[in-house]
């Protein structure tokens, strides 16, 4: 992929004009959706066991999302993919790009050389014609590919933007060097952890045991390792956010791959919606659910099985924040 890299640095914002949610997302609609065995050897949340019309099916689930943000009057930019060369996890474009509110872009290393074929410049030029998108500099992290070093995306990184914070949790797709790098580039402060499954074995994103909104933060705790525990909730806490701790069952049906967006109400004016998976909503308790409920003004719930079972990945992995430069 052939992207001029622009020099520059990251102006700091005053603390209140930073954004945790924003209101305009990138979306990639999938034309060779699968299971991919090359990620399935990192993520064991994938299961093979798929229809013969699993690609239409994810489609329909794709459809689906973007009908529902779209109606909580989220701005969404959607991205037909390319039938070749085939990829199979390019639902999942956070992994790979992110566009941050001084214009900054970034691209990331990806572990599987089958995701490396996602990045496309047509998609930051989509981006930046349908949602004003101004790129003023791109941070390109890709070299790391070839030392064997990877960080994806807002999958790896879960991000306080107000706070300037980044948790990390470490796993063969997450390297503390790449989120060194990013962190200096960006003016944040990382917070790296380890964490495992109930089997021992690390989540392969960050994005599957934890979520940071504008007034909550909902984190898998017993996931994290007991050395490591304190300080993340200590960070988490010095936010003054309201901490919702959820369980190992919860994150096996991605109860924590959930996002905050915003949006706007004539009644409430600005206002902020949950998206997640009917799957993560059906899995979480009634008192974690009200708890969530009294964070945010809405809550959407979509069902995308074939992508959570395929692709292992939910909802909030589908979608790429577009936070718009400052006028």
């Amino acid at each position: 992929m052939n992207i001029q890299s622009l020099g520059g640095t990251l102006s700091e914002q005053p603390r209140a004009l930073r954004q945790q949610c924003t209101g305009a997302v990138l979306m990639i609609r999938p034309a060779a959706f699968d299971y991919n065995p090359e990620t399935a050897l990192t993520n064991k949340m994938q299961r093979p066991a798929g229809a013969a019309d699993s690609a239409e099916r994810a489609r329909s689930e794709f459809d689906a999302v973007v009908q529902a943000l779209r109606s909580e009057g989220i701005a969404v930019c959607t991205v037909a993919d390319t039938a070749e060369p085939p990829k199979p996890d390019a639902v999942f474009p956070n992994n790979w790009v992110s566009f941050h509110q001084d214009g900054t872009v970034v691209l990331y290393p990806m572990q599987a050389e089958t995701r490396r074929r996602e990045r496309r410049r047509e998609v930051i030029d989509a981006v930046a014609n349908e949602l004003g998108f101004t790129v003023s500099r791109v941070l390109d992290l890709t070299h790391h590919e070839s030392e064997g070093r990877f960080l994806e995306g807002t999958g790896s990184l879960i991000l306080d933007h107000v706070e300037r914070v980044a948790y990390a949790s470490l796993s063969p797709r997450t390297h503390p060097v790449v989120i060194e790098e990013w962190c200096k580039a960006l003016g944040y402060d990382a917070v790296v952890f380890e964490a495992f499954d109930r089997n021992g074995v690390p989540p392969y994103h960050t994005n599957v045991l934890m979520c940071i909104g504008e007034r909550f933060a909902m984190i898998a705790t017993g996931a994290i390792a007991p050395r490591d525990r304190q300080r993340v909730l200590a960070h988490l806490e010095a936010s003054a956010r309201e901490i919702i701790e959820i369980g190992h069952d919860e994150l096996e049906h991605f109860a924590a791959n959930m996002l905050e967006l915003a949006s706007w109400d004539e009644a409430l004016g600005d206002c902020r919606a949950v998206v997640m998976s009917a799957a993560a909503r059906a899995v979480l308790a009634p008192r974690t659910f009200a708890r969530l409920s009294a964070c945010t003004d809405s809550i959407v719930a979509v069902p995308v099985p074939t992508i959570e079972q395929l692709g292992g990945g939910s909802v909030r992995c589908m979608i790429g924040e577009i936070f718009l430069p400052d006028a």
